[in-house]
């Protein structure tokens, strides 16, 4: 089988990683509702997730989220109100999720947004919910992420697949893991919730397991691995 053709195994990660992906996004873009509640945390779903990873900080972010929100009702008001706290758009949120605002000590920072639209844009992506939040806010980033997911899973040309893997890599690299480590910094620090200490982590740990994944587009190694 060529080399850039993925097994129904590999095809299963990926989609397991991206569910992560739209989980995590979410949870940074709205506050938590009831439903979010009994969908992600009554009904079991966080203590079955879709992959696994030998990643510690997978590991520990699978931790906190089965050890967190036992009782819906309390679960549900602490988490509005720690997404508040940590990630309000009016006043001074703890861990506002913004790539600009870790990207201080760059000389690019003043110019993140604009970037890292002229890339969505490349791809022609200007659909919802781009708009609501900036451009370099992470649940953007992530959702945006899921999508070129989906378009290298969906490719059957060799060199096709190894310019989106190289993209990928990029995308992760460049605009979610060099300031990523800062942010959960904060959210580990400030979060009142064992909820939001573990999607902080779980982000900060898919994005570095996707980069492993992908490194190959990086010229690291040949094949998507197992």
């Amino acid at each position: 089988m060529d080399s850039y053709k993925l097994t129904s195994e590999q095809i299963n990660l990926l989609k397991g990683y991206n569910l992560l992906l739209y989980f995590t996004g979410s949870m940074l873009m709205r506050e938590p509702t009831e439903e979010c509640v009994i969908d992600f945390w009554t009904n079991g779903t966080l203590r079955r997730l879709p992959v696994s990873s030998s990643n510690p900080r997978f590991i520990y972010a699978a931790s906190l989220l089965r050890e967190s929100c036992t009782d819906k009702e309390t679960c549900r008001v602490m988490l509005a109100d720690d997404f508040y706290r940590l990630f309000a758009v009016s006043g001074l949120p703890l861990a506002p999720p913004r790539a600009s605002v870790y990207k201080v000590n760059e000389t690019i920072n003043m110019n993140t947004a604009k970037e890292i639209g002229e890339f969505y844009n490349s791809y022609g992506w200007h659909l919802k919910p781009r708009g609501e939040s900036p451009d370099d806010h992470l649940g953007i980033e992530l959702l945006f992420l899921t999508k070129l997911i989906d378009k290298y899973i969906q490719l059957d040309d060799g060199p096709c697949c190894r310019e989106m893997k190289r993209e990928i890599c990029t995308f992760i690299d460049k605009q979610i893991l060099s300031w990523i480590p800062k942010w959960n910094g904060d959210i580990q620090e400030y979060a009142h919730t064992y909820c939001y200490k573990g999607i902080g982590n779980l982000i900060h740990a898919i994005t570095e397991d996707l980069y492993s994944l992908f490194e190959s587009g990086c010229g690291k190694q040949d094949d998507l691995k197992n």
